[in-house]
């Protein structure tokens, strides 16, 4: 059964169906609707053949996840997978179908911690599934490829594609971050700490969370590895290990710059102590120098008897002197002290 092309607008299908693909050998993928998909994975297929439908949801509808549970026969726990509250990137293995959480960030990333989001997806060897409640850059570069004609021979090879994808966002994001530490680290030699205080907090909260966050479960991987499904070709379960050591070294990198991004904060909070220790001792420096001249103000400024040198032509010029005295002792005793 040949499926027309036709053309998917994004957003407008009722179901929440953002796009849809078909994909067979050597071709391009067509775009399909619901009722085509359907009509297709009901067909019986030659024994060999890797062709597959793509189906890419918006969850934010909630249409699109009542559809998927009444008209697709997928396994309970991806639907699970929907509703728990852990959302650490990994790839499992349920009944033969692969179950996938991945961690990408907003198409408009500006370093803000809530810029993350969870992408789903559920892969078997005629349906690939995912859904997301946002717009993710990873995701949105898949679907670029495929417009631009990029073809898949399995719906595995798809996964280890949008891998790829997310791991070349993660590998952009830590070189924006490397330039911004570089330029905090520039400034930080100049003597410019107030900008920089808060804008590397913030860095170092989004560096830890994407680590955390995008950090495959290395137990589910190395379950997968071992028992893959039969389905899986021997040369996509290889490109699917290259992915995961991809996320390694890049993990790696953003460990790194964590361990940068801490060290600087030490050295600030290092020179704003140290600024403030000297303005703590210019002030007791003053202090010091004035108390002679409080001291000697207040006991002339008594109105009683008997204040020396009050009939003396010459006595302001002696109390001035040894005020001045007092005060250049005062200054060498603190001096002495700092040094």
């Amino acid at each position: 059964m040949d499926i027309p092309k036709l053309a998917v607008a994004y957003g407008s299908d009722p179901n929440g169906l953002i796009c849809g693909y078909l994909f067979k050998a050597g071709e391009r993928g067509q775009p399909i609707s619901l009722e085509e998909a359907l009509r297709w994975l009901a067909m019986e297929t030659p024994a060999g053949s890797r062709d597959f439908v793509w189906l890419h949801f918006n969850l934010a509808d909630a249409a699109a996840e009542r559809w998927m549970r009444t008209r697709l026969q997928l396994v309970p726990e991806f639907f699970e997978a929907l509703k728990e509250g852990s959302r650490s990137t990994r790839i499992e293995d349920a009944a033969d179908q692969l179950i996938s959480v991945i961690n990408d960030v907003a198409y408009e990333f500006s370093f803000d911690p809530s810029e993350f989001a969870s992408l789903w997806l559920t892969v078997n060897q005629r349906l690939a599934i995912s859904a997301r409640t946002h717009p993710l850059r990873s995701i949105d570069r898949l679907r670029l490829a495929v417009k631009e004609g990029c073809r898949f021979d399995s719906s595995m090879a798809l996964l280890n594609h949008l891998l790829h994808d997310q791991g070349d966002v993660l590998v952009r994001i830590v070189r924006d971050a490397t330039l911004q530490v570089d330029a905090l680290e520039d400034n930080l030699q100049h003597g410019k700490l107030r900008p920089k205080r808060a804008e590397l907090g913030k860095l170092r909260r989004v560096l830890v969370r994407l680590q955390r966050l995008l950090a495959p479960e290395p137990g589910a991987l190395f379950r997968l590895m071992r028992q893959p499904p039969p389905w899986i070709a021997a040369h996509d379960l290889d490109e699917l290990r290259q992915s995961t050591e991809e996320f390694s070294l890049v993990l790696r990198d953003l460990a790194a710059l964590q361990e940068r991004t801490k060290l600087l904060q030490e050295e600030i909070v290092a020179q704003v102590g140290e600024q403030t220790n000297r303005s703590v001792f210019m002030l007791t420096v003053v202090t010091v120098l004035a108390l002679p001249i409080n001291i000697i103000a207040g006991l002339l400024g008594m109105n009683v008897g008997g204040i020396p040198l009050a009939d003396n032509p010459h006595g302001f010029l002696i109390i001035a002197l040894i005020v001045l005295s007092f005060t250049v002792i005062a200054g060498w005793i603190a001096l002495r002290e700092r040094d």
